[in-house]
């Protein structure tokens, strides 16, 4: 992670980002992975718009064709990492935007992303998604406005977006598309208590500006 990011994080985030335990009675976190995660359920496409399974199909089609890619990261759980994960509506939303098509089913999704994108741009992508080096918390990250986070993409970072009405605040990521709607976190904390954590995102980020 570049200096000056890392650097920008650490100072917002604090000790909010969660690290091994330095106390015998403080619970070490875990190490199961993000790709053991996503593949809880089995690599399959399903009919629910609302999980992971085109990441998950991502992540192994990236590193079938590339078994070197960083993407290996997310099978190391001694590796703390955060990713944040576009569910399945949100590559159907990017495959629309793609190539003008609303599929009706995850795999033609995947398929049609895959013949238009090429897997070097899934690679880059993907790896937008990731913050190597940290495990960030919602609670974190919701107290964290305006954190520049450096991403496993070289020279790309997103940054955190914090909202709040009344009593009630939400998190939403600023990729580097400024024509595009940004992402909002949907599901938080997920693999909570390891040290490879992710939130599900409602859209999918966008390394350039398309």
């Amino acid at each position: 992670m570049p200096g000056v990011l890392l650097t920008l994080v650490m100072g917002v985030l604090g000790t909010a980002l969660t690290a091994p335990a330095a106390s015998a009675h403080v619970r070490a976190p875990g190490t199961r992975s993000l790709a053991t995660l996503l593949a809880a359920d089995g690599h399959h496409f399903d009919h629910r718009w609302t999980d992971y399974d085109i990441t998950d199909a991502a992540v192994s089609a990236v590193l079938a064709a590339k078994p070197g890619s960083p993407v290996r990261v997310l099978t190391d759980g001694s590796t703390p990492v955060t990713a944040f994960l576009p569910t399945d509506r949100a590559f159907r939303r990017l495959a629309h935007s793609v190539t003008g098509r609303w599929y009706r089913s995850e795999a033609r999704v995947f398929s049609g992303l895959a013949g238009a994108l090429g897997i070097d741009t899934i690679e880059s992508v993907l790896l937008y998604h990731v913050v190597p080096g940290a495990t960030i918390t919602y609670r974190a990250a919701s107290h964290a406005d305006g954190a520049v986070l450096a991403t496993g993409l070289a020279r790309r970072s997103v940054t955190v977006d914090v909202h709040r009405h009344r009593h009630h605040r939400w998190v939403s990521l600023v990729d580097l598309d400024h024509d595009s709607r940004n992402p909002v976190v949907v599901q938080r904390d997920l693999n909570r208590g390891n040290l490879q954590v992710a939130h599900g995102i409602s859209r999918v980020l966008r390394p350039v500006n398309l």
